[in-house]
């Protein structure tokens, strides 16, 4: 009896000390996207004079927190079981550690796969139709006005949705068993349509991934400064300073031609666009030689080694696929974790792996934003509406929570996936799960290759000053610009 009552007491114990820490550590991440939103909400939205559009952006405001932090919690759910096992691997008796365990994580998965598909299926349709609605015509003003047609609508799409769905599980599967799941919404419905919002996840992954790969190395290069080879970087200036007081002289109204066609606007682009090259120009100037010299290199060849562990990691991965079926991505319920180590470097493959994850969440989100569909999509700091921001929060969240499942499809990694991350029909599939590492292999390698061709060629030119030559001009471009209807004749 005594040992029933110390069982019990331990499991009730185990079990608080799981909620507190789920509870910190979601604590933690809500207050960090709430800071990452503030930093980008268009403040004008929040100090309107009108109460009631002031309530309903600050709940709006909430209910995106929430979506971004559980996109963040599905970020850091597959590297925390990595460095949790490599930990318990390298201090199994340490009375510190014990609090990492299989339990946890194990709740850490399906509280992420709970919040994910509660955000989704409700929050995210929630906030855009709260933010859009104004209440029904003929009724009372108000929040709950507009509370009551949310619902409302929510509940037509909610009907549209799983009409859908059972539909689409009626042609697919006509027998009788799956018509016995169709009545069976928590177990049936909501796994299968995460299933199918996880496959859309999966999919948009593997178009913005390589794409975002490539695009990296643009992206540091912007933000770090250049070394200066075969340039003068004075005569640069000067002839950038030149450029932008002309453009001034010109917007003053100061010309000395009468016979000059331009367009306002696009002189104050054309300004701004000198102005912001001059700006790059001086703090390049300004930069220590060790930044410039040291910093840029060691940055390219960090993304490159980066970029070609991971194209490796697919190809052997691809190889595994055809010799050994343990190399299919699969679901487990029990995690063992603290026995084996998941890489055969030991705890340095597992750094690199964590590593690898997290750089290609970045290259995803980075392509994603660069790609021409999403581009309009891309916050503004101060300047995003609440619409935007819901859009972001949704395409963020569809991405995070593929990111488990496309780093064990890929071989990334070899922690199989707990909970209902590892129920996906598909998972199952050799086809398709080798077809999709063929096709990620296949348009990285295009997107790098035609990347680095064409950073070389613009190098060498903008190195040997081609760049600054003058271009042929055709009588039938002069005769399109005297033409155009944006042109201006000063006399």
């Amino acid at each position: 009896m005594e040992d029933d009552v110390i069982i019990r007491t331990q499991l009730f114990h185990n079990q608080v000390r799981e909620c507190i820490i789920c509870a910190l550590l979601f604590t933690t991440l809500y207050i960090l996207s709430y800071l990452v939103i503030t930093r980008f909400k268009k403040n004008a939205e929040f100090a309107t004079d009108n109460i009631e559009d002031a309530t309903v952006n600050r709940i709006t405001l909430w209910m995106c927190t929430f979506t971004l932090a559980v996109s963040a919690g599905a970020v850091f759910l597959l590297p925390f079981s990595i460095i949790s096992n490599e930990i318990l691997l390298s201090l199994p008796e340490n009375y510190y550690m014990q609090w990492l365990n299989g339990s946890l994580l194990h709740g850490l998965w399906n509280l992420v796969f709970l919040f994910s598909n509660i955000s989704l299926v409700f929050l995210m349709p929630f906030a855009y139709f709260f933010t859009e609605s104004e209440g029904f015509a003929g009724s009372r003003k108000g929040v709950m006005a507009r509370v009551y047609e949310t619902f409302v609508v929510l509940f037509l799409l909610t009907l549209l949705v799983l009409g859908i769905v059972w539909v689409a599980s009626a042609i697919i599967d006509n027998d009788a068993a799956s018509r016995e799941s169709l009545y069976d919404l928590w177990d049936y419905y909501l796994p299968y349509l995460y299933s199918c919002i996880s496959l859309f996840g999966v999919l948009l992954l593997l178009l913005c991934t390589p794409f975002g790969l490539s695009r990296m190395f643009t992206v540091t290069g912007q933000l770090l400064v250049k070394p200066r080879l075969l340039e003068d970087l004075e005569e640069q200036l000067n002839c950038t300073r030149f450029e932008e007081a002309a453009v001034v002289h010109k917007l003053n109204g100061k010309l000395s031609s009468c016979w000059v066609f331009f367009s306002v606007e696009s002189l104050k682009t054309q300004f701004l666009s000198i102005h912001a090259r001059r700006l790059k120009l001086e703090m390049r100037r300004r930069a220590s030689p060790w930044q410039r010299n040291l910093g840029y290199p060691l940055a390219m060849l960090l993304l490159l080694a980066l970029t070609g562990i991971s194209v490796l990691l697919v190809g052997f991965h691809v190889f595994e696929l055809l010799i050994d079926e343990t190399a299919m991505p699969k679901g487990i319920q029990d995690p063992p974790l603290g026995k084996d180590s998941l890489s055969m470097f030991g705890s340095l493959g597992a750094a690199v792996e964590v590593v690898l994850i997290f750089y290609l969440m970045v290259s995803s989100v980075v392509g994603f934003y660069s790609s021409p569909l999403f581009i309009k999509l891309a916050p503004r700091k101060q300047d995003t509406t609440m619409t935007k921001i819901i859009g972001n929060c949704v395409s963020l969240l569809v991405l995070s929570s593929a990111l488990p499942v496309f780093s064990r499809t890929l071989g990334i990694t070899n922690f199989d996936l707990l909970g209902n991350f590892g129920r996906f029909d598909w998972l199952g599939n050799f086809y398709i799960i080798f077809l999709y590492n063929m096709v990620f292999a296949g348009l990285t390698a295009m997107c790098l290759v035609k990347k680095f061709t064409r950073a070389i060629q613009a190098e060498l030119l903008h190195a040997f000053g081609l760049d600054r030559l003058p271009l042929p001009v055709s009588r039938s471009s002069i005769s399109a610009q005297m033409g155009s209807p944006n042109s201006k004749r000063l006399l």
